[in-house]
């Protein structure tokens, strides 16, 4: 048990750090080509953040346990809203802009209702992982050209007075370790799981919605806690509903273009009406206040875990 528990945790790690590391290292590369910040931001960084969730899905449907693939999934869109979000609000103000109530939101509830149809089958075909991977360009497409005369302000930049063969060495090093630590890291976190459900006499779906999902939405809960500590809170919301878009029309998409999914009917029947009962609980609060604060974070903790009594 405890060699299983070390495996997870040092899976874990891996691929938080690879994500950072895959980010990085594209990200300035990108911007030696004169790739703008906007179209980084939409796309490397925002692939990037999601690596960790893709590696791990994608590394369940290949060792046929597509319960870990899904439950990952959908646990990790009900733990951003009703764990990250809810925690986030009790520490500070969260603004709501007209952008991520219209654009953000409706994208999140139409993404979850069309996974929810098209797994209603007990299967994730390729050609519907296609159509959940054209509405992710779509997406993007209308966000670049909502957003083009927006500044977009990068963690990384290149110092063209510094900038040398090393650095760029450096950073295609990055590259190539943060790919190594996401593939090593997914294996392990993957294999983890599996001997600690093994362990435990837990479904693969318990294990895949808890300790997959919650691991997998760490770094999303660290970010948001210290920008809202900061103050920071402008994008956190966008930032969460746009990580739920991702999972639903990039990872599942692209996993199951790669290797269709069957789904536990169990997760259709009840996860992934939870998954859809917290985007819609969302929608009144943006509503009525202009802001999200400590009563609504109140009221999504007590969503959150009221679904974790009921799985477990």
């Amino acid at each position: 048990m405890l060699l299983e528990i070390i495996i997870l945790i040092l899976g874990l790690a891996l691929l938080i750090t690879g994500g950072d590391l895959l980010v990085k290292g594209a990200s300035r590369i990108a911007l030696r080509f004169n790739v703008s910040s906007m179209v980084i931001g939409l796309t490397i960084v925002a692939f990037g953040t999601s690596a960790p969730e893709l590696l791990v899905s994608l590394n369940a449907a290949i060792k046929e346990v597509p319960d870990f693939a899904m439950g990952n999934v959908v646990g990790s869109n009900i733990s951003n809203l009703g764990l990250v979000l809810g925690i986030t609000c009790l520490f500070g103000f969260i603004p709501i802009h007209k952008g991520t109530a219209a654009r953000d939101w409706t994208t999140a509830m139409i993404s979850s209702t069309l996974l929810y149809f098209f797994a209603k089958d007990g299967q994730l075909e390729s050609w519907e992982g296609l159509i959940l991977f054209i509405c992710l360009i779509v997406y993007l497409t209308i966000l670049y050209i909502k957003t083009r005369k927006d500044k977009i302000k990068l963690d990384y930049e290149i110092d063209p007075e510094t900038d040398n063969r090393f650095e760029r060495t450096k950073d295609f090093f990055l590259l190539l370790l943060g790919a190594a630590c996401l593939y090593f890291g997914s294996n392990w976190f993957i294999d983890g799981a599996a001997g600690i459900a093994v362990d435990f006499g837990v479904s693969q779906r318990i294990i895949g919605l808890t300790i997959l999902a919650i691991g997998t939405s760490l770094p999303e809960l660290f970010t948001s806690v210290i920008a809202a500590r900061k103050g920071e809170t402008d994008l956190a919301l966008g930032n969460l509903l746009g990580s739920n878009i991702f999972n639903v029309l990039s990872i599942l998409g692209i996993t199951s273009m790669i290797h269709p999914l069957d789904v536990n009917e169990i997760i259709i029947s009840s996860d992934m009406f939870w998954m859809l009962g917290v985007t819609l609980c969302i929608l009144p609060l943006m509503l009525l206040r202009k802001r999200l604060g400590t009563p609504s974070g109140v009221i999504l903790l007590l969503i959150y875990v009221s679904y974790m009594v009921t799985i477990l």
